[in-house]
């Protein structure tokens, strides 16, 4: 508390702009003798001089009086793909009014002690100091940097100016203040934003530069150059008082909400704008570099903790620092030295989390209320989402939002050329709308993320708050059947919103994730075992090489909007379904999933009576009807028996020392004794190594993973289950060597032919040393000897085994298990 008044205090002893009178003597734009700045004359004595004229002034120049020449340099504008202003007027125009008056010394181009008139005499040059060659100084940081006034000609890393700001505008970007016809804000008022006329004078002005004399955005729209406060800001740099996300405040609003209202409350409510969680305060150093107040916490610097309106050159989007390349400075002082490469080559966004979602040591803060994650270090582990722009296939910085819900088209995710593919942290995080709720609608924990298992277990997290999503619609319930199209879910419903899949907004973790892993995201020719049109596996996410055992010789990613489709008629009891699942041998069959879209709807009663303790805390409660996240197995590896990540671990798939970002090991040895694997951070040891009661028992055998366990001293998850567990044709992830088919790019229905306990088959993505030969499928509590076993297909519908033989041991039950699986690999 203590530390929070003196903060405010600090921040409360700059007097805002909108009160401050002109006092340029004051400030560096004094540059006579007596200016307090590094860049002064040397001998003159005069103020005004260096910039206005009250005779012979240049008739070329805008108002007022001006009394110097004008830069003739061509300019390379701002430019994104989510500027509305570009969308709707164009190309951004040469810079024009005030701001051809400020750049005529900020761009670097022209002696700052050329005068027009001076004494008398015209075409004046005057003896500067702290000047490069006469010119702007690039000061100590470099040209390139953040931290420079040389804006350059290349103004694509500067604040747009020069486009038409109105209500069309406004409308079209949906986080701008609404306009009059006037160019109004507030409608009717224009106290806020305007163009200045006879009673008018707003506190953002207009000047009416544009077509028909529209009012535009210049430099002077934020600064006055006259004004003795912080960057000559026409109001606050800083942010006084927690956002109220409503009408604007001068008084203690941060200058960027006069015109970007930022969805309101959404912004107000955020991790990075709450005062009662963004309490983070700036270490010296780092407030020092950023010429903030030492005592600034990261609430008050807003939209600056992420955002320089005249930021490092290369970045894209204003980030502060968001760049590739070089470092100038050392610890929490150090920068980015830029780039004069074009910014989609050099962009870098993870640079601009990385000041804060690092080490406690690199961060540019302390700590406060809760930790900030550390995401940088996820990110050099062995396994991680390729962040960098060297790890992404297009060699640039393909991410390309085209709105205020961070949305991209399909085309820049990698559906027409897979090598657009990226991943970048605003792919799944909306900094503006992002809270640590554990629910996306400011509802649940505070926690900064979700809370595994229950019947909400799959609901987004503050995390995802306001972020862009797809929902599959499936027109057929087969496993091989892909979606027949997707619903975008963008937006942000606010406090309290629904929770409902339905929603316009994103709901589930599940939506983030299949926009880029699904074919919403990329080209699918449903060809398997690999394909030619999916995404190519590899490093950094998964282990390199075509022929790695845990890939199965697998090379592409598989379509888990396939996968993870959860037919309500297959949920609850397996029944016969025909040939919804694309099985050969569907009797007392369906397909199987774990539950990220929707539950099983298998409850312990319908798993024969299985005990709920066959599953860990919290997966032994609400068994059927829980659910779960994508990251409650995709991410930093975790203790044994727990999906909770160590501290300071984050959650989320950023990465992990297992190959997939996987928590634990999920490969050819995981099962007993080795239950250190994945499964078992959610499944008891009692699957492997026997002595519980699970929902597989019949024949009068008691619990047959036990009796399996017992007869064959030791077992393997994928003798018997898929490789891939996202899921599959049959129940419980059951493989079964009598039905392989299109998923292991075989026609129809074909058997493997195994003879004797060295044959098995691994054929990517899913099957991985395969035993299991099933001739009936049964209901948990039905199974005998008999239902497995060879289903003697004849030799045209037989395949060899991943050792090349070509016998087959027939019959079924005991004496066929003994053959197969009595010292199986």
């Amino acid at each position: 508390m203590q530390r929070t008044a003196l903060a405010l205090l600090a921040i409360a002893c700059i007097t805002p702009a909108s009160a401050q009178q002109s006092k340029i003597a004051n400030t560096k734009h004094n540059l006579s003798t007596s200016g307090s700045g590094t860049v002064k004359a040397n001998t003159e004595s005069q103020i005004c001089v260096f910039c206005h004229t009250p005779h012979a002034a240049n008739a070329s120049a805008p108002a007022p009086l001006w009394n110097r020449e004008l830069s003739n340099a061509t300019y390379t504008p701002y430019t994104s793909n989510s500027l509305d202003a570009q969308t709707i007027f164009g190309a951004l125009s040469q810079p024009g009014g005030s701001s051809k008056l400020c750049l005529s010394c900020h761009d670097g181009t022209m002696a700052i002690g050329t005068v027009g008139v001076l004494g008398g005499n015209t075409n004046v040059s005057v003896t500067m100091s702290g000047t490069d060659a006469g010119k702007m100084p690039a000061g100590p940081q470099g040209a390139t940097s953040g931290f420079t006034r040389n804006l350059g000609v290349d103004l694509r890393n500067d604040h747009p100016i020069s486009f038409t700001f109105n209500d069309t505008l406004a409308a079209a970007d949906g986080e701008l203040r609404r306009m009059d016809a006037q160019q109004r804000h507030p409608p009717a008022s224009g106290s806020v934003i305007g163009i200045r006329g006879p009673g008018l004078k707003p506190l953002l002005p207009l000047q009416p530069t544009g077509t028909a004399g529209a009012g535009q955005v210049q430099c002077t729209t934020c600064h006055d150059p006259h004004l003795d406060v912080s960057k000559f800001l026409r109001l606050n740099r800083f942010q006084s008082a927690n956002p109220a996300g409503g009408a604007f405040n001068a008084a203690s609003d941060q200058i960027c909400l006069g015109c970007h209202d930022k969805l309101g409350t959404a912004w107000s409510q955020s991790s990075h704008a709450s005062q009662t969680i963004a309490d983070e305060q700036y270490k010296t150093d780092s407030a020092n570099r950023r010429e903030f107040p030492t005592t600034t916490q990261v609430w008050q610097a807003a939209c600056l903790n992420c955002h320089d309106t005249h930021a490092v050159q290369g970045t894209r989007r204003l980030l502060r620092e968001g760049v590739s390349g070089a470092t100038g400075g050392t610890g929490v002082g150090s920068f980015m030295t830029g780039s004069s490469a074009a910014p989609n080559t050099v962009s870098a966004i993870e640079q601009t989390c990385y000041q804060c979602h690092t080490t406690a040591g690199e961060s540019i803060i302390g700590t406060a209320t809760g930790t900030v994650p550390n995401i940088k270090t996820d990110f050099s582990l062995l396994r991680h989402m390729p962040i960098t722009t060297a790890e992404q296939k297009s060699g640039v910085e393909s991410h390309d939002i085209k709105d205020r819900n961070f949305a991209e088209n399909r085309e820049t995710l990698g559906q027409i050329d897979v090598n657009n593919r990226h991943a970048e942290c605003t792919d799944c995080h909306n900094p503006h709308r992002v809270t640590r709720n554990s629910v996306f609608n400011l509802t649940g924990t505070d926690q900064r993320t979700h809370v595994p298992g229950g019947t909400n277990g799959n609901i987004a997290s503050g995390a995802l708050r306001g972020t862009f999503g797809v929902e599959p619609v499936y027109g057929a319930r087969s496993f091989f059947a892909l979606p027949n199209s997707f619903t975008e879910k963008s937006g942000d419903g606010g406090q309290g919103a629904a929770t409902a899949v339905t929603s316009p907004w994103v709901t589930r973790e599940y939506q983030v994730c299949l926009k880029c892993h699904s074919d919403f995201g990329y080209p699918d020719d449903n060809v398997y075992p690999s394909g030619i049109r999916r995404p190519e596996l590899g490093a950094p996410g998964t282990p390199s090489g075509s022929a790695v055992t845990e890939r199965n010789s697998y090379t592409r990613y598989t379509n888990q909007a396939r996968e993870f489709q959860a037919p309500i008629t297959h949920q609850g009891a397996p029944g016969s379904v025909g040939t919804d699942a694309g099985a050969g041998y569907n009797t007392n069959n369906h397909r199987s999933w774990h539950p990220v879209m929707a539950s099983t709807g298998r409850t312990t009663s319908l798993r024969n009576n299985a005990s709920a303790n066959s599953w860990l805390a919290p997966w032994n409660t609400s068994v059927g009807t829980n659910t779960m996240h994508c990251t409650d197995c995709h991410g930093n590896a975790t203790a044994a028996g727990t999906i909770t990540p160590t501290s300071p671990n984050p959650w989320g798939p950023h990465g992990s020392t297992n190959n997939f970002l996987l928590k634990g090991p999920y490969n050819s040895s995981s099962g007993s004794p080795d239950t250190g694997a994945l499964c078992f951070k959610c499944h008891a040891t009692v699957y492997a190594n026997g002595g519980g009661t699970t929902g597989f028992r019949g024949g009068g055998r008691g619990d047959l993973h036990s009796y399996h366990r017992e007869k064959i001293g030791s077992m393997r998850c994928n003798w018997c289950h898929v490789a891939v567990p996202h899921g599959w044709k049959n129940k419980s992830f059951l493989v079964n060597l009598n039905d392989v088919g299109a998923e292991a790019g075989q026609v129809g229905s074909k058997e493997v032919a195994t003879n004797g306990n060295s044959s098995n088959y691994s054929e990517g993505p899913y099957y991985r040393r395969a035993k299991l030969k099933i001739v009936n499928f049964r209901q948990n509590s039905d199974w005998s000897d008999t239902d497995c076993g060879s289903a003697g297909k004849a030799v045209g519908d037989r395949i060899a085994n991943s050792q090349g033989g070509t016998s087959n041991t027939s019959g079924t039950g005991k004496d066929w298990m003994t053959n197969t699986c009595s010292n199986p690999p």
